[in-house]
């Protein structure tokens, strides 16, 4: 798959998400009648506080961990988040750090970002604001932020390098880094790395583990550190259209697809660009 196909597959799948047609990393649908979006939140470290204290619909169920849960926010900082989705972590991060900080939300999909704007007018966040832009290619000032969250997207891209060095550029001297993602302990079978569904469903984009942390490092970035690394729960794909759209289109049995899961891990990595 050529970089610019798998660009618009994943733009065109997260705007599907913003219209509530489809999922990405998480189900759709629940078989018990429960909102799945709250279900999986509460799954990845998200407490009832924090999904009552963020506007209705900005909460889409995509996450794989709470990088605000460890981020150590502090009032009048500045927070920069990858992939802000409907502004679910910015929401809750605006309020750690108050009136006297901001948060930035960046996302590349239009259909999202008008999701997040309407969040945050109805709900009267005015220290939250939305930039159109590539995680690549982050429309942020050099040295404007002090710490850089993410939950579940640098996964999608298929130049993490890049992703890593963007993020050191516009963190100040003694800036955090605290992502959540998805990673590999061992490679995926090839019909699934082809599959532009399971690109969308945070599968296909993974890294190695290992080459994950090497990334960050090599960026500049020092004290990298796994702070918590949990089992992703690929079997939940099986009430997902993306993951039904893996195992039908690539014959896939369900067997499979679990023993599949074993290799893909969540972890939440922190790191310091130095002062």
């Amino acid at each position: 798959m050529k970089d610019g196909k798998i660009r618009r597959e994943v733009r065109k799948g997260y705007a599907k998400i913003a219209k509530g047609e489809s999922s990405g990393c998480s189900p759709l649908k629940s078989c018990c009648g429960s909102d799945p979006a709250t279900n999986v939140s509460k799954s990845i470290g998200y407490s009832e506080r924090d999904m009552a204290s963020v506007p209705d619909g900005s909460n889409l169920g995509l996450g794989c961990g709470n990088p605000v849960a460890l981020a150590s926010l502090k009032k009048g900082e500045v927070v920069l988040d990858l992939g802000s989705g409907a502004g679910f972590d910015c929401f809750l991060a605006a309020k750690k750090v108050g009136k006297t900080g901001k948060v930035i939300g960046v996302d590349m999909t239009p259909e999202m970002l008008e999701k997040a704007r309407e969040n945050a007018e109805k709900s009267g966040f005015e220290n939250v604001e939305f930039r159109l832009g590539e995680i690549e290619n982050l429309p942020v000032a050099d040295g404007s932020a002090d710490i850089i969250i993410s939950n579940c997207v640098i996964n999608l891209s298929t130049d993490k390098k890049r992703v890593f060095g963007e993020a050191y550029r516009v963190l100040k001297p003694g800036g955090r880094l605290m992502v959540s993602d998805i990673v590999l302990l061992k490679p995926l079978p090839k019909e699934i790395r082809a599959s532009i569904a399971a690109y969308v469903g945070c599968l296909a984009g993974a890294s190695m583990r290992g080459d994950y942390l090497k990334l960050i490092e090599k960026a500049g970035f020092k004290g990298t550190k796994v702070v918590d690394e949990t089992p992703f729960p690929v079997e939940l794909m099986s009430n997902d259209p993306i993951g039904q759209a893996v195992i039908e289109g690539l014959d896939m049995p369900m067997e499979r697809l679990k023993d599949i899961a074993r290799a893909v891990v969540s972890i939440k990595v922190h790191a310091v660009k130095p002062k």
